[in-house]
């Protein structure tokens, strides 16, 4: 079943939508200004496209006065342009997708021919190869791998026994990430709760109480995406008590320490509380140091690397432009970095030059961050409503261009 924006498409901006969501309830702009405690003239600005809408900061106080979802304001999922052929492959393979994690916990009434295939070896490699894509940000690619390996996950899950049993549940949690991880970049965030919630369910079953928190990581996000700070913080906070308990420190636990407080960070930068963004970023760049490497445990990506994105992209999620471009400055990237993560550097790079008024330094980091990741970057929604704000303000040359293939022209 859809939900929220899920029936619509993607023409509108963000503006257009909050307009219709203040008039469905029969407010005025001065009451919405009112309600949100934001100026009778940036209600107007958000409205008419002035004033770009792509910081979940700005938009939760209007969800939470409009009582709406913050998908409702920034539209979804994206309908990529006939003329993006790998964007069309992508959303193509979205409902074989979905029903394939609706048939998680149900039995799968495999055939002798899927019994006798089960092999963890081969299945770990095919998982594998779905985690390198989900690193790719090759959708059209995710969009043909995961159902059938998740159908053959559910299949090695009921089948399998003891450790064997574990090790095909830990390759299922994973698997169910990389299907949230598709899902939410396209737009689709009911799906990517279902999966959320199967991340969770397979990550307990494997009784490794490392992966089991990991997999709290993705729930924690779940709560901070809809501005229920108080609820992610919880899971934060729980989370980081259980690995504080931890005897020794392995470097799994602590880069997974260091993932979670990044994820504090980012909680409290959304809540609009800079100090306790500032101090848990500190905390998470002990931690880095401490580490002295970059690691991928649980596919969390944490280490000296991921710390110092995360300096640039903290500020940009609190408005803060020119400190993230100083920031960014110093980032050194490994050519060995995922291009999704490179990507998403650079488009918050981008965002920050455009809060500083610097189109052009902009306009030329976004198409840096389109070449590393095509897909990933023309779907991003910060990205469609920054492009599309500028193209309504300053219409020309290479911006025009890059509208068109993002589909906000």
């Amino acid at each position: 079943m859809p939900h929220y924006s899920e029936v619509h498409g993607s023409e509108d901006s963000n503006g257009q939508r909050l307009a219709r969501l203040r008039m469905r309830r029969r407010w005025t702009q001065q009451r919405l200004a009112t309600e949100t405690g934001y100026s009778l003239a940036s209600v107007k600005a958000f409205e008419q496209g002035r004033r770009s809408l792509d910081r979940p900061a700005v938009i939760l106080p209007l969800c939470r006065a409009l009582d709406c979802h913050p998908t409702e304001i920034t539209g979804g999922p994206v309908v990529p342009p006939q003329s993006d052929q790998d964007g069309q492959d992508a959303v193509a393979g979205v409902a074989a997708v979905r029903r394939a994690i609706l048939r998680h916990g149900r039995p799968t009434r495999p055939t002798e021919l899927e019994v006798n295939e089960v092999d963890l070896q081969r299945l770990c490699e095919r998982t594998d190869e779905a985690n390198l894509q989900r690193a790719s940000a090759a959708f059209s690619k995710a969009s043909q791998t995961l159902p059938a390996l998740l159908r053959d996950l559910q299949v090695a899950v009921e089948v399998c026994e003891g450790d064997q049993r574990r090790t095909a549940f830990g390759l299922l949690a994973s698997a169910y990430e990389c299907a949230m991880q598709y899902l939410y970049k396209l737009g689709y965030v009911s799906d990517a709760t279902l999966a959320t919630e199967r991340v969770v369910w397979s990550a307990k079953e494997t009784g490794d109480p490392l992966r089991a928190l990991a997999a709290h990581w993705y729930e924690a996000g779940e709560f901070l995406s809809i501005g229920e700070h108080d609820e992610a913080g919880a899971i934060i906070d729980g989370a980081l008590s259980e690995l504080g308990a931890v005897k020794g420190r392995s470097p799994e636990a602590e880069s997974l320490r260091g993932a979670f407080e990044l994820k504090a960070s980012l909680n409290y930068a959304r809540a609009a509380d800079g100090k306790a963004a500032e101090r848990h970023w500190k905390r998470a760049g002990v931690i880095a140091d401490r580490l002295g490497e970059d690691r991928n445990d649980f596919q969390l990506q944490f280490g000296p690397t991921n710390f110092a994105i995360w300096g640039v992209s903290l500020p940009v999620e609190m408005g803060k432009g020119r400190l993230a471009v100083e920031r960014a400055g110093m980032v050194k990237l490994p050519g060995t970095y995922s291009p999704e993560r490179r990507s998403h550097h650079f488009i918050d790079v981008g965002r920050a030059h455009f809060y500083n008024g610097q189109r052009d330094e902009a306009l030329a980091a976004f198409l840096v961050a389109e070449r590393l990741a095509p897909q990933a970057t023309r779907i991003h929604a910060g990205v469609r409503e920054t492009v599309g704000t500028m193209i309504r303000t300053q219409k020309r040359g290479q911006l025009a261009e890059f509208g068109i293939r993002l589909g906000v022209v």
